[in-house]
């Protein structure tokens, strides 16, 4: 057996170097002062934006107060203003998005994280997630030359002779509308809320569809009784987060839903969005005019801001599981 030498003992001895700034190393706290940095930044800008938009709309919320929100005119002439038929428009076509899209969503998450071979999954999921990377605006266009022509030769005549007896589905139809905004909506939103509920899915832990199979589930069983039980938090958050994306919509569903300041309750009918009666007339708007849009574009933010905020947080508490989370 080899001796140990004496400069082995020496360099076993020796006290390790301690970090030029005390017990901090240097890389690890230029890290964390650019990070929050940053963060900072970050925070400052999103204040500042609020800031300015308050200051913006004083004019409007002096003038109409909370009536403003429950006011259906839009008299620039006279300078009166309401935001009722564009909040209308926003919540009737982004509700008619979720009941199109949701069961579509689940549906693909659930095939590609409990039943797709794992040869399909990776297709699959690159093809739904590239749907929120075309343009808003490339949406808008097929919207207008494909969409349109389509709804209003095929999809009108059917509903018509089928369900117009309900007020949803009444009146003349040329294709752009309430309904052919929320089905674009749907469309862009599916793959947020799809590409969530997978991961939601995933962060499920193993033992509860293992624990169902034990116990003689079937697989579909297994999935109805055991995970999606669990990650209903999660899902949920899932259709917050598609939700908050088609509130916030602006090109596509200007571009079809016909940009009219009306109430109606046919789906036929053409409306406005808060998004789009901001992307319309902010350009050309008055003084007033200007304040009562940017009073709009306020109340978009909070609500926004609101449902991301409660997604994320539903989200979160499904990643927190504990035992979750599955690899690809």
């Amino acid at each position: 057996m080899k001796r140990p030498s004496a400069h082995d003992t020496e360099v076993a001895i020796r006290p390790a170097r301690r970090p030029l700034f005390g017990d901090v190393n240097l890389g690890d706290r230029l890290a964390q002062s650019g990070g929050a940095l940053i963060a900072g930044i970050v925070v400052v800008i999103l204040a500042a934006l609020v800031l300015q938009m308050i200051q913006a709309s004083t004019p409007a919320f002096s003038k109409f107060g909370l009536g403003f929100l429950f006011s259906s005119k839009w008299d620039p002439v006279k300078d009166d203003y309401g935001a009722l038929p564009f909040l209308y428009g926003t919540v009737v076509s982004s509700i008619g998005a979720l009941i199109i899209a949701v069961p579509v969503a689940f549906g693909v998450a659930i095939f590609l994280s409990e039943l797709a071979p794992s040869w399909l999954r990776g297709p699959v999921g690159f093809t739904i997630e590239l749907l929120a990377a075309i343009p808003s605006v490339v949406y808008g266009l097929w919207g207008i030359f494909v969409l349109k022509p389509f709804m209003a030769e095929y999809v009108g005549p059917v509903l018509k002779s089928t369900l117009g007896w309900l007020p949803l589905f009444q009146g003349p139809y040329d294709g752009l509308g309430m309904l052919t905004g929320a089905l674009i909506l749907s469309i862009m939103i599916l793959p947020t809320i799809a590409s969530i509920s997978r991961d939601v899915l995933r962060a499920a832990p193993p033992t509860l569809r293992e624990g169902a199979l034990a116990l003689g589930a079937t697989r579909w069983e297994a999935i109805r009784y055991a995970v999606l039980p669990n990650v209903r938090s999660g899902l949920v958050g899932a259709v917050l987060l598609g939700l908050g994306r088609a509130l916030g919509e602006t090109m596509a569903i200007t571009m079809v839903i016909g940009n009219k300041v009306d109430i109606s309750a046919s789906l036929f009918e053409k409306s406005s969005t808060m998004a789009s009666q901001i992307a319309n007339q902010y350009s050309e708007a008055s003084d007033m005019q200007l304040a009562a849009l940017t009073e709009i574009a306020l109340v978009l933010f909070a609500v926004t801001l609101l449902f991301n905020v409660g997604a994320r947080i539903l989200v979160w508490r499904t990643g927190r599981m504990p035992g979750g989370g599955r690899s690809a």
